[in-house]
């Protein structure tokens, strides 16, 4: 079995090595740098290609095997060749984030994505919503899962719910009651209850 690389991290270096090599001032050494690159990655996105289309035509459920595999996934991404959509891939990350959520009475919805600028905008539902434990939830667990299923993804927004509707008075005699601001906490209400 092949050892899992870091294309995000790979990428990274590539482009630092061609920095370098165009502030050298060398421009037809950078120059040919690029064609090569341009050159190799041309091959590679044929050879990718081909094997995609018989993978999909003798055996299309492989193929969804193997874009489940980190490196394969990347590979077929930066090629334009994964099976999944955008929004499918970061629905498929979300739920490998949703039982954390359930832990602490939450949930997490997409509300939208513009795959244009790499940007989606999501919503924390439940308790999640308000608590100080939530940024660091989407931090750690909800924005790794994105990042990690669609790379192309460079910016995450939260949007913040609605607040609740006003409770409508239920007889003549009533008295309207406003609800203020939502209580915060030091730590999640389910956290609390757990280490109590």
């Amino acid at each position: 079995m092949a050892s899992s690389r870091n294309l995000r991290a790979d990428g990274e270096r590539i482009g630092q090595l061609l920095d370098q090599l165009q502030a050298g001032g060398d421009r037809r050494s950078y120059q040919s740098v690029q064609e090569l690159l341009s050159l190799l990655s041309g091959l590679y996105e044929v050879g990718i290609s081909r094997m995609v289309e018989l993978i999909r035509e003798r055996s299309p459920g492989l193929l969804d095997e193997m874009a489940e595999d980190g490196l394969v996934s990347g590979l077929l991404l930066i090629h334009g060749l994964h099976p999944k959509s955008l929004v499918d891939r970061l629905e498929a990350a979300l739920a490998k984030v949703r039982p954390l959520l359930g832990t602490h009475g939450g949930d997490v919805e997409i509300v939208d994505v513009d795959s244009g600028t790499g940007a989606v905008l999501i919503r924390l539902l439940g308790s999640c919503d308000g608590c100080p434990s939530s940024a660091v939830t989407l931090q750690s667990a909800v924005e790794r899962a994105i990042v990690d299923a669609a790379p192309e993804i460079t910016v995450i927004d939260v949007v913040e719910p609605p607040p609740p509707p006003p409770i409508a008075p239920t007889s003549p005699g009533s008295v309207p009651v406003s609800i203020t601001a939502k209580r915060t906490f030091g730590q999640c209400p389910a956290e609390a209850l757990a280490s109590a």
